[in-house]
């Protein structure tokens, strides 16, 4: 498996309309929210969902990258960095989104994908990176602490408990 971090173009169309055919089949949430916040079957509408270059109210800017796997020509996950917290990113969502395509889970994926997402946001001059996972995903709380995540602590929001991991990049 050779993994790179790509942006959303034509180039991948074909693979990133797979990867969510089969995320959008399984019925389950697709994350990160990023790459479902428009219809991806308008791919020039869907391109231009995928960054946040000019945030309105609340938003902050951020950059969305999928995951693809060089040999074998497909796209198996997507992270979507916030580029900056505010208040409620700061709480629920950290500066990084990330999600694994069903049939592409428990290989190693998502430790591979973080990684090179902290690499994107050494780029972006971030120094110290919040992660926020489900305290009941399991696989997403040893990805984020193969890549340095330290456990802050547990809030509970809208009824599901969080753990909020901190990463330093210094």
């Amino acid at each position: 498996m050779k993994l790179i971090l790509v942006k959303g173009s034509y180039e991948y169309k074909k693979q990133i309309t797979e990867m969510m055919d089969e995320w959008t089949g399984s019925g389950e949430k697709i994350v990160p929210w990023a790459i479902r916040r428009a219809d991806y079957h308008d791919f020039d509408s869907y391109l231009d969902s995928l960054e946040n270059k000019e945030p309105q109210g609340d938003a902050v800017s951020d950059s969305t990258f999928f995951c693809f796997d060089e040999d074998r020509d497909i796209i198996v996950g997507a992270v979507n960095i916030r580029h900056r917290l505010n208040d409620r990113l700061l709480l629920d969502g950290g500066h990084i989104g990330d999600g694994v395509r069903p049939g592409e889970r428990r290989k190693g994926v998502a430790t591979k994908m973080i990684a090179m997402a902290l690499q994107k946001c050494r780029e972006l001059g971030i120094k110290r990176v919040l992660m926020v996972c489900d305290k009941d995903n399991i696989g997403s709380a040893k990805s984020i602490i193969k890549n340095g995540g330290v456990l802050e602590n547990e809030i509970e929001v809208n009824g599901v408990t969080e753990q909020r991991y901190w990463i330093d990049l210094e």
